[in-house]
């Protein structure tokens, strides 16, 4: 009888057998095959939608519809379970201007939080840690400052026409600012607005550079910049521009290119680390993908279809590729070049999916489920819609 036909145990096992084959490990359970989400929290709203969302350091931040920012510490939602409502008294929590807070963008070492409003203004905010339990935060700018605005009174370079309004105007925006982004050295803040403009600030003393007047034709949703000083902007006139800042005067911002491929507004903008690749999402509910070509251009190469509804928000995750739509789902999509695929679809809001913030859960490992398959990797992810709710969800997905 050839070995692996016997049946051996402990007491009648041959001596002169040291060990046996280890038998085969278990298939790995099935979450650890197939994607597959789980909402941890839900954050009851009231009357009030969470219009802006963004991950810094230790802390979620959101901006909401009736012109309040919250900081929720993220150590607090890790232990909550759905439907918990969160002890408000240890957010930081301040309100400042009239209307939505329609845009948040943090520093890298997470101390300055920026907002931009609905009332026109950009507004500049500092995170004290006063203690090992204790922050504060403190209003420091808002923007353009009064001395800016001083200086520049009577400056007729300062005033634009916008023909939105019918009027001219001076360095301040005249409508909601939509979209913030510092610069990869962060000497440098660049904001979009509603009313066609694009403006460059300076961070040191946050002084107004430039201001580009009629930058789109149509009000301008959302920007995102490359580590060579590239901007990218897009609008509801269904274009995307690529700016360039001049070597010799940083000061100065040319139009290098116009990419022109959607039929739709265009919502959001998602831009890799290295620049090469752009993503686009339209109100016509496609997510464009564009490549940089041999000139140095950008070509659109293909399209993520799935959603059925526009696209309202767009966030990158090393190669994952995440989409908030006005269908109320998120998508979670991976690929390369021409070849992209749905991981997974994520449902449980009751309105439109306004903003999306994803992070891995580094305190996750598959090991710890079933030692013989580490097979998969966790997300965790942060969703806001019109349903006045914020959820947080662990996301589930195969090592690819």
């Amino acid at each position: 009888m050839r070995p692996s036909d016997q049946t051996y145990n402990s007491t009648n096992a041959s001596s002169s057998i040291h060990s046996l084959s280890p038998p085969p490990p278990p298939p790995p359970p099935p979450h650890l095959l197939h994607p597959h989400h789980q909402c941890i929290a839900t954050l009851k709203g009231d009357s009030s939608y969470t219009s802006s969302l963004i991950l810094a350091g230790e802390f979620l931040v959101t901006g909401s519809s009736d012109k309040e920012i919250r900081l929720r510490s993220l150590s607090s939602l890790a232990v909550l379970d759905d439907e918990t409502p969160t002890d408000d008294d240890h957010d930081l929590v301040v309100a400042a201007g009239n209307g939505a807070v329609k845009a948040l963008v943090s520093s890298s070492d997470n101390k300055l939080i920026i907002s931009a409003h609905q009332d026109h203004k950009i507004r500049v905010w500092k995170i004290d840690h006063v203690s090992k339990f204790h922050r504060q935060i403190t209003h420091l700018a808002t923007l353009p400052t009064l001395s800016d605005r001083a200086l520049r009174l009577l400056a007729p370079k300062s005033r634009i026409q916008v023909r939105r309004h019918k009027k001219c105007t001076w360095i301040h925006h005249v409508d909601a600012v939509s979209a913030l982004a510092l610069s990869t050295d962060e000497t440098l803040l660049y904001s979009v607005s509603w009313d066609r403009t694009l403006k460059v600030w300076r961070t040191s003393d946050f002084k107004c550079l430039e201001s580009i007047a009629n930058a789109h034709d149509d009000a301008i949703n959302a920007i995102a910049l490359s580590d060579d000083g590239r901007v990218y902007t897009a609008s509801s006139d269904r274009r995307i521009r690529v700016w360039s800042r001049q070597e010799s005067d940083s000061k100065t911002h040319l139009l290098m290119d116009t990419l022109e491929k959607h039929d739709s507004g265009v919502n959001a903008l998602a831009l890799t680390g290295d620049g090469t690749v752009l993503y686009s999402g339209g109100s016509d509910g496609l997510i464009l993908v564009w490549t940089t070509n041999e000139g140095g251009g950008m070509a659109a190469v293909g399209a993520l279809r799935g959603h059925s509804k526009s696209i309202l928000c767009l966030d990158l995750l090393v190669e994952l590729v995440l989409s908030g739509s006005a269908d109320k789902t998120v998508r979670i999509w991976t690929g390369v070049g021409r070849s992209y695929s749905c991981l997974a679809v994520v449902e449980g809001h009751k309105g439109p999916v306004k903003c999306i913030a994803a992070a891995y859960d580094h305190n996750y490992s598959s090991a710890n489920a079933n030692p013989a398959s580490a097979v998969s990797t966790c997300l965790l992810l942060y969703t806001a819609s019109l349903d006045c709710d914020i959820k947080v969800w662990k996301i589930f997905l195969p090592l690819i």
